[in-house]
């Protein structure tokens, strides 16, 4: 596709936008899960909005007020977050090389990746397009904000988020994250692999290590599909 052609570039950004559109139905759900806990914790609600606001990072959020609400400290908490996050350094290496301009560039356009979105994004070939990468993202970050001041504001209104079922929403957006992309056998390979990992350090490590390890699994898929890719283009 010709990225100079602004027409283009409006149509994918649509596309991105109603491809994303469901993730953030749902983030609402989750935001609003989170707003409440937020406010149980003991954060006021301009806090969480702008907690949101700046991180919209769901699971990183979570465990930071986990965290906090077992009587961690602030900087236990930004650790926490900043492992359980780091899933999205692998996830940037694999997006890197499709985003155009220099580092600062590359690195403000990265901005904008999150689970879903990375997803659809993703060509299949190892390629992403970043036009449905910021079209999916911007519905999500509405969502994601506007259901964290939702769950702020009306907390007390809304109760135990347990009692309604919003606990649920969270682990269900990223199980439809991992079968969209269990396609092929590399893909299951990777993901049982990362599975594994995480199994194995749950009982032992730290909260958010067993993430990061398990995030490896990663690394060895988007090495083997570079390898794959030079066989291809040496026959």
């Amino acid at each position: 596709m010709d990225e100079s052609h602004p027409p283009d570039r409006r149509q994918r950004l649509r596309d991105g936008l109603r491809a994303g559109l469901p993730f953030g139905i749902a983030g609402v759900l989750v935001a609003t899960s989170f707003g409440v806990v937020a406010q149980g914790a003991g954060l006021s609600p301009a806090a969480a909005i702008v907690m949101s606001a700046i991180v919209f990072a769901g699971s990183a959020q979570f465990t930071a007020i986990a965290i906090l609400t077992q009587g961690g400290s602030v900087g236990a908490a930004v650790l926490g977050a900043a492992l359980v996050n780091s899933r999205f350094l692998p996830m940037g290496v694999a997006i890197g090389p499709s985003l155009p301009g220099g580092p600062l560039r590359r690195a403000l356009q990265g901005q904008t990746i999150v689970d879903a979105s990375w997803a659809i994004a993703s060509r299949g070939d190892g390629t992403f397009d970043r036009y449905l990468l910021f079209g999916s993202t911007a519905v999500q970050y509405v969502g994601w904000v506007g259901g964290t001041v939702v769950g702020a504001l009306a907390g007390n209104v809304l109760g135990d988020p347990e009692a309604i079922g919003l606990d649920a929403v969270y682990p269900a957006f990223f199980l439809a994250l991992l079968i969209e992309e269990l396609g092929d056998r590399r893909s299951r390979l990777v993901a049982a692999l990362g599975a594994l990992i995480a199994l194995a350090l749950v009982p032992v490590a730290p909260g958010g290590v067993p993430v990061l390890a398990a995030s490896l699994a990663a690394l060895v898929g988007l090495h083997s599909s570079a390898r794959a890719a030079v066989v291809a283009e040496t026959r």
